[in-house]
């Protein structure tokens, strides 16, 4: 491979690039799905090729192939040129790079058992025994149960000296049952609405225990049925972590992306209402509990590596701190139009696709003092609401509709009567500054979205959020019929 690296960036440099890096990946994957007890499907999927990135004359420059020759490294180094060549002559922003050191090194998710040499019988074996047990329950008309496994294998080289190699393993699973009576439909989601995700080995889904939550997961979709409508106007929320992850994801993560910010996402998937004015200004995102940060170092997640495909080293960068707004998910280009370095937020789903700024871990940080319980038992009146349902966000994250699969309500701290279809709206920075109580380490979960949209042509990005629980004062709450 690096006969094939050093080939590649010689002849990006000869054929008059500035800079130049190349990526070799290698990926794997798997993926079964269980529908009411019987095997719906079961995928393999494998893949290779190299993507080639150049500056010449400020402007970027980009190509890739499936074929791994010297032959055909040569003719796409100078593709990749060509095309650097002609943007160069519509560029509104020349492109300068942050200085960051040469890297070098190897990295690999810490896997205690390969998913990949865990038989296929075993894999079927365990979502069979969750999905039968969910349909068990009387009034469940369907359930579905998954899993899913990504490694990507990467080489990548830089011209400045870098060099790197680095080996990801994702893995995933979960169950989903579902009730019906006439035109109402209800259903729960175990461990998380899309399954459980992590950068770990198959210990991870044997330690998420399918089977001993769906018989409860079953019975309570089927109460959903017959529940009240949760009630509207203004209330005290208190979210679980399986909802309160993805809060973070679209109203924390996705604005803090600076190219959103300059604008090259708008045509997707929106830009993002935190311009750069906001930076180093004091601005209020959030109560002074919120602590936000984009941690690729930490354990378990799906954004953990050891280098981001700029070959910036994996970091922890404040975005929040104490309320105020403090930091972007950035990259080698944008970072110094702030007078900042790239915090490593660099990732591209696959060998021909163009790195972009994605999410790496965005956390929110526990706070000493209450556990989850113990933040229940401290409202007097609320409600307490898990899984997510729905989503819906305007193109500049500010205004946002969430709706969760359940809501439990809270009457002197305790947790009581089930509510169906709960729904609350919000602005971004009135909601987070509405927060007055976050979890400690004891609700501290790490959790993962494996399909994060962004891009064009489109990229999947693999992202993780560990949060805990907290509670949020005067939210409207709103009820939705589906």
């Amino acid at each position: 491979m690096r006969d094939l690296t050093d080939r590649a960036l010689s002849t990006a440099t000869v054929q008059g690039a500035t800079y130049a890096d190349v990526r070799i990946v290698h990926q794997v994957d798997e993926s079964i799905t269980v529908k009411s007890g019987r095997v719906e499907g079961v995928a393999a999927g494998e893949s290779e090729g190299f993507g080639i990135r150049v500056l010449v004359d400020g402007a970027w420059g980009f190509a890739s192939s499936n074929r791994l020759e010297a032959g055909e490294i040569d003719r796409v180094a100078a593709q990749a040129v060509r095309i650097a060549r002609a943007s160069a002559t519509a560029l509104r922003h020349r492109v300068q790079l942050d200085d960051r050191p040469p890297a070098h090194g190897t990295y690999a998710t810490p896997v205690g058992e390969d998913p990949f040499k865990v038989s296929l019988e075993t894999k079927i074996g365990d979502l069979l025994a969750a999905d039968q047990l969910a349909s068990s329950v009387k009034g469940i008309a369907f359930t579905e149960s998954t899993y899913a496994a990504l490694r990507s294998h990467t080489i990548f080289a830089a011209s400045d000296g870098s060099y790197t190699d680095q080996t990801i393993t994702h893995v995933g699973s979960g169950v989903e049952t579902n009730a019906i009576e006439g035109d109402e439909h209800q259903r729960r989601s175990y461990p998380d609405a899309g399954g459980g995700w992590q950068s770990a080995g198959y210990e991870y889904i044997r330690g998420l225990h399918l089977a001993d939550h769906v018989e409860a997961l079953s019975n309570e979709a089927v109460a959903l049925l017959s529940a009240p409508q949760c009630p509207s106007g203004n209330m005290t929320i208190v979210l679980d972590p399986s909802q309160l992850y993805l809060q973070v994801h679209e109203s924390c993560g996705h604005p803090t992306e600076l190219d959103r910010v300059f604008g090259t996402e708008a045509s997707y998937a929106g830009t993002s209402f935190l311009t750069t004015d906001k930076l180093d200004a004091g601005f209020r995102y959030g109560s002074d509990l919120i602590d936000i940060v984009a941690d690729a170092t930490a354990p378990g997640g799906l954004g953990t590596f050891g280098w981001d495909d700029e070959g910036v080293a994996a970091q922890s960068v404040p975005l929040i701190k104490e309320g105020i707004f403090v930091g972007y998910l950035s990259s080698r280009e944008t970072a110094p139009r702030i007078g900042r370095q790239s915090g490593g937020a660099m990732r591209a789903d696959g060998w021909n696709r163009i790195p972009l700024i994605r999410m790496t871990n965005i956390n929110l940080l526990p706070k000493p003092g209450m556990n989850l319980d113990e933040i229940v038992a401290d409202t007097d009146d609320g409600l307490y609401l898990r899984s997510n349902r729905s989503w819906s966000i305007d193109d500049r994250r500010l205004n946002f509709q969430f709706a969760t699969e359940v809501a439990y309500e809270i009457k002197g701290g305790k947790l009581g009567r089930l509510f169906k279809n709960p729904t609350y709206t919000g602005i971004t920075y009135e909601f987070w500054r509405s927060c007055d109580a976050v979890g400690d380490e004891r609700s501290y979960v790490m959790l993962g979205t494996p399909n994060c949209g962004k891009g064009e042509p489109g990229q999947t990005g693999h992202v993780g959020h560990a949060v805990p629980g907290a509670r949020f004062r005067n939210v409207q709450v709103g009820v939705g019929k589906w």
